[in-house]
């Protein structure tokens, strides 16, 4: 019975060693990995394709990478332009690893690309904006170009890191808070030595608009004042006709009625006080006026 019971116990034993020895000899790779199977610290194979794979137990050692595409996004940096002026650039890249054991000897981990993918990035925007790119250029359409050439310097860098570069896009560019500052600070000072230009223009206009009224009103004040002594002059002329002729007509009647306009224009006023001899010139005419006539 205990001979029986031994050889249970060494059948458990030797089952559990061969399980353990199978499940650290199988791995498996995803679709969404590569992995690189080293020996005693020397490589021995890589795997690129998914699926369960075999290694030495407790001997080799498995290391795994992505291979689906990675981001990498850059902080803002300052970059100077050929004008020399400083402009602040956000990029970002995508890549994905191509060659996994040249990346393991080359960067060994994620964080490793990262920095050396951003180091080339900043260095390759800095030599293409330095040797041709002025604020205006950057602002137009140049800017598919610039990013078309970093691509062109990137990709055998990258390649040689056992990385393929995708895409360099620029997301956004602006001015550094300081010289954005200035910027603004000069546009409000142009915007309003153009208004105060504007102002003094409009003034200058609205005097000679004035001054043209007022010499137009000038003439025809003046004109008005012609026409009117004119017409005057042919009223009065026409008047001494007319009293020309009355008095040719009826010289009597023509002194009456003279006198009847003295008589209105002196005694009209209630308040006028004639001191005059009874029979003065001009009471000639009441003197054959009896009462009740």
């Amino acid at each position: 019975m205990n001979t029986h019971s031994n050889k249970l116990v060494w059948l458990g034993i030797a089952f559990a060693v061969l399980a353990l020895l199978a499940s650290n000899a199988l791995f498996t790779v995803t679709e969404r990995q590569y992995a690189l199977v080293f020996r005693f610290g020397q490589f021995k194979v890589a795997y690129t394709e998914p699926g369960l794979k075999l290694k030495m137990p407790f001997v080799d050692e498995v290391v795994t990478y992505t291979s689906q595409v990675l981001q990498l996004v850059m902080p803002p940096v300052p970059i100077q332009l050929q004008d020399d002026k400083y402009i602040d650039v956000d990029m970002y890249a995508y890549y994905r690893i191509h060659d996994p054991l040249k990346f393991y000897l080359q960067l060994s981990t994620l964080k490793n690309a990262d920095e050396r993918l951003a180091t080339g990035v900043d260095s390759s925007l800095r030599s293409i904006l330095g040797e041709g790119y002025n604020m205006q250029r950057l602002l137009s359409d140049a800017r598919s170009g610039i990013m078309q050439q970093m691509q062109e310097r990137m990709r055998p860098i990258a390649a040689n890191l056992g990385v393929e570069l995708l895409e360099v896009r620029i997301r956004r560019t602006e001015l550094p808070a300081e010289t954005r500052d200035a910027l603004y600070q000069r546009m409000i000072s142009e915007r309003q030595r153009i208004a105060k230009e504007i102002r003094a223009q409009g003034e200058e206009e609205a005097q000679q608009i004035r001054a043209k009224a007022d010499r137009e009103r000038t003439v025809l004040l003046a004109e008005s004042e012609r026409d009117a002594q004119k017409l005057r002059g042919q009223g009065d002329a026409e008047a001494t006709g007319i009293y020309a002729e009355a008095l040719n007509a009826d010289p009597e009647f023509y002194a009456f009625y003279r006198s009847l306009e003295a008589y209105r224009n002196a005694l009209g006023n209630k308040d006028t006080a004639l001191v005059l001899s009874p029979d003065s010139e001009f009471f000639r005419y009441f003197g054959g006026v009896k009462a009740g006539q």
